[in-house]
């Protein structure tokens, strides 16, 4: 992998991460995710 490819994931695994880190426990709860899953669906989402 490249350096522009591990950057371009780190970012939109960072903007995933604070994103879903800014949702009420309610908002969460409407998509059906778990405070405790945010990094491992932050994580999926650059794979």
């Amino acid at each position: 992998m490249n350096v522009a490819r591990t950057f371009t994931n780190w970012v939109k695994f960072r903007q995933t991460m604070t994103e879903l880190g800014r949702m009420s426990s309610r908002e969460l709860q409407d998509l059906g995710i778990a405070r405790a899953d945010i990094r491992r669906i932050a994580k999926a989402s650059v794979l």
